[in-house]
């Protein structure tokens, strides 16, 4: 990982950030390095007509605009196992008043996903970013893939801050089908004690029986036969959890009358939480959202409103 070296300040923030992105490389075997030729862009496209199965026809990004990005200072990087390019993330930057960098897509190849090669390469574009003075990372994902949920609230603590319904419009790939782009916008706060945390290995996954015990109540759950089924929003339980199907990528193959009602129901359940101010605890790995609302009013009535915030980002798969 030379680029982190030659990157390295006197920042003890950033230091300890290269260091956990170059232990996080070690363990899934990669090598992480920034990316500019002409060559490892085009190699960066094929990479991402792979895992999205988009074809030649409609590519997720062309190596021309990858070659801008990087020449005008935003983020592009490669995971390697040797020679073989295996993953990539690139991101630009926001406006300077945000201070923050926009990851646009990240994606790891299926046969080395269980290697945490996607965790490895969100460490270094971490330790890239705050190296240049920049303390925030925004990105969608789609909330009905449970790894991407899992992997974004409890092994980055990354905070969800938007539903954005059909954000993309029609995407015409393997992986979306003729479903609805819908997606979260996530916060990730690059220097706070949870992504610290984090970082150094600690995921904070959320039980979603513990918080049931507790008092939480189903706002979304599965019925008998798969399907979603929607609970009770109101009353007085300050957290709700909120269920996503355990494949949705199945369901739109095999079932899209099923994928579409876990869409319009998710929608509809957290994207009107999240309208109303309720914040996302965490994610539980067997499918659950666990979410806490906020006013003792907004408790009490259990009203909440379709979610029609607009801002940036796609989704990534890592």
């Amino acid at each position: 990982m030379t680029d982190l070296l030659r990157d390295r300040t006197e920042s003890p923030p950033v230091d300890a950030a290269y260091a956990a992105a170059e232990a996080a490389a070690r363990v899934a075997g990669i090598d992480i390095r920034s990316l500019d030729s002409v060559s490892e862009l085009e190699a960066v496209r094929r990479l991402y007509e792979q895992i999205w199965r988009t074809g030649e026809n409609s590519p997720v990004v062309t190596a021309d605009l990858l070659r801008a990005l990087a020449k005008a200072g935003s983020y592009v990087s490669g995971a390697f196992v040797g020679d073989e390019l295996v993953g990539s993330c690139f991101g630009f930057f926001s406006p300077p008043a945000r201070a923050a960098l926009h990851s646009h897509i990240a994606g790891v190849l299926p046969h080395v996903r269980r290697r945490n090669v996607g965790f490895a390469l969100k460490l270094h574009q971490r330790a890239w970013t705050l190296a240049r003075g920049v303390g925030e990372i925004y990105w969608t994902y789609d909330p009905l893939v449970r790894r991407n949920a899992y992997f974004n609230i409890a092994k980055l603590a990354a905070e969800p801050a938007e539903y954005l319904p059909d954000f993309y419009g029609p995407i015409d790939d393997g992986i979306n089908r003729s479903d609805d782009s819908d997606r979260i916008l996530v916060r990730w706060r690059l220097a706070s004690p949870d992504a610290e945390s984090v970082c150094a290995g600690r995921p904070r996954p959320a039980d979603a029986e513990v918080a049931r015990s507790r008092g939480a109540t189903v706002a979304l759950g599965a019925s008998a036969t798969g399907a979603p089924s929607v609970g009770r929003i109101g009353g007085n339980a300050r957290t709700v959890l909120v269920a996503v199907p355990e494949d949705i990528e199945a369901l739109r193959e095999g079932d899209p009358a099923c994928a579409v009602s876990w869409r319009t129901a998710v929608r509809d359940v957290l994207g009107g939480l999240l309208a109303d101010g309720a914040r996302v605890r965490g994610f539980d790995p067997a499918g659950w959202y666990v979410v806490d609302r906020g006013s003792p009013t907004q408790v009490a009535d259990g009203t909440h409103r379709h979610g029609t915030h607009h801002n940036e980002a796609p989704q990534e798969t890592a």
